[in-house]
């Protein structure tokens, strides 16, 4: 037994180094703020990774849900999806036109996701706001997701180093105290020196709210994670624990 613990260590590292990674639904849009009409044709990618890390990849299955909530009211997108390859995991793509000011709240709900590591089903509800030509009507509105984050701070037009504060609800009820995991979409620029760097944790609340200070520019995930309620079947058709998370993504830029 003692022989093998060198071999039952190494293992225990290499799994701690997988799973240290959060799971993040990204949905990015080419712009998060309309400025003039060239900027109007939006493209938004699809995709479920770890971003600090720059991958895995993950496969995605077509979502159950993509649409928009803007001034024309809420419009199902779902056709508009075009499923992509990259290193052999499926991610999608959208293109989707601008057409009048105001805030276009895009979201999606992705089909579970089964990770055997963690042996359970994740579904992570996720969105994101661009604002057009500057109405700023509609930033805080919530898609209905059973799992959402509803931004206090307006999550366009931020600076490196703003604060950004959101309530965690399930069910349209801010859930006190509840854990929501941060992480920055790596550009290549940042090697985390450590573990922990990699994933940023914070805590809500008795009231839900959760704060956090964007110490970089670029696009930041918060990703509030919750238990499920219910049970989900695996592709054994064995009855699993559900995460179900509510994602938010917000760009920041540098002060020049």
């Amino acid at each position: 037994m003692l022989r093998n613990l060198p071999q039952l260590l190494l293992t225990a590292i290499l799994f701690c180094s997988f799973t240290v990674s959060a799971h993040f639904q990204e949905l990015i849009p080419s712009h998060d703020i309309v400025s003039t009409p060239s900027e109007s044709r939006l493209s938004l990618s699809l995709k479920f990774t770890h971003p600090m890390s720059q991958g895995p990849l993950m496969n995605m299955a077509r979502p159950v849900q993509f649409g928009v909530v803007g001034p024309e009211g809420r419009q199902d997108l779902l056709a508009s999806l075009q499923p992509q390859s990259i290193r052999g995991a499926q991610t999608f793509n959208a293109l989707y036109q601008i057409k009048r000011p105001g805030d276009y709240l895009f979201y999606v709900e992705p089909a579970p996701y089964w990770e055997p590591a963690e042996g359970k089903m994740i579904v992570h509800y996720t969105k994101v706001v661009v604002d057009a030509y500057g109405m700023e009507d509609n930033w805080d509105a919530e898609v209905g997701f059973p799992v959402e984050i509803v931004p206090l701070t307006r999550p366009f037009g931020l600076w490196t180093g703003n604060l950004f504060q959101g309530v965690v609800k399930r069910n349209g009820k801010p859930v006190p105290f509840a854990e929501v995991e941060v992480e920055w979409r790596n550009d290549g620029s940042v090697t985390p020196p450590a573990d922990p760097y990699i994933t940023q944790v914070v805590r809500a609340d008795a009231n839900g709210t959760f704060s956090y200070v964007m110490p970089k520019a670029g696009w930041w995930g918060f990703a509030a994670l919750l238990e499920g309620k219910k049970t989900m079947k695996n592709p054994e058709g064995k009855e699993v624990a559900v995460e179900r998370g509510g994602l938010i993504w917000v760009f920041t830029r540098d002060m020049k």
